[in-house]
């Protein structure tokens, strides 16, 4: 692809087998970010965010993270020590952790080597795996690419959302956008509207922004129409 493009934002939702994380969410009610995984040992070595509503629910967390026949060993870091990620955790009750397991059941690979960056920490939550992805090349070309992972992978992959990022770096290209669109969305955005689990309900933004929530939805969605394009 030409270096001059600029490539798109990805939302996407993710299962594939034999995950440590999908397994343990789907099972307990609490949920992980993860922040990246490294090659050590030739295991996967992953460091997470495990969150919940309660002590209670948390320690239950790590103990089937424990107990799971796909992790090899589990150490704990203490609270999250970044003030950027204790803000986007959904749970009261917070703890890091470091994971290490089989590479073959990592999806991560399988992802980044096809050029899919993690654009924020990867979500895990009732069984599930959310990833926010930036890749320098055409919509075509993720159709294809995600095909590939999900016959690598046995995974069922589905695209949420395909945005496109500013040719200045920035994440999205605003300049579509009127000037009331382009408020509305950077409220949204700054409010968590679009980040999963949601952060604020459509009524709550309607209440800041002053208007109604039929009206804000309707900025919303032409803010969206505009910032997908053509594929």
């Amino acid at each position: 692809m030409a270096t001059n493009e600029p490539g798109v934002r990805v939302s996407l939702d993710i299962w594939h087998p034999d995950c440590w994380t999908l397994e343990v969410t789907a099972d307990v009610d609490a949920g992980l970010l993860g922040h990246g995984v490294h090659h050590i040992d030739g295991l996967a070595t992953g460091r997470f965010t495990a969150y919940a509503e309660t002590a209670e629910a948390l320690d239950d967390l790590l103990a089937a993270i424990r107990d799971s026949d796909l992790t090899d060993s589990v150490w704990e870091t203490g609270a999250p020590t970044d003030p950027a990620v204790g803000s986007v955790v959904p749970g009261s009750a917070t703890r890091g952790i470091v994971v290490q397991y089989d590479l073959d059941n990592s999806i991560n690979d399988a992802l980044v080597s096809r050029g899919f960056i993690p654009d924020e920490p990867v979500r895990m939550v009732d069984g599930r795996e959310y990833w926010t992805v930036l890749v320098h090349e055409t919509r075509r070309t993720v159709h294809d690419r995600l095909e590939e992972v999900r016959e690598e992978m046995d995974a069922d992959i589905r695209v949420e959302l395909i945005t496109a990022p500013a040719s200045g770096g920035g994440i999205f290209q605003l300049d579509a956008l009127s000037a009331r669109q382009r408020e509305v969305f950077d409220l949204a955005r700054s409010r968590g509207y679009y980040t999963w689990p949601r952060q604020v309900t459509a009524a709550d933004l309607a209440d800041d922004a002053g208007v109604s929530k039929a009206t804000l939805l309707e900025h919303l969605r032409k803010a969206e129409s505009k910032l997908l394009g053509s594929a």
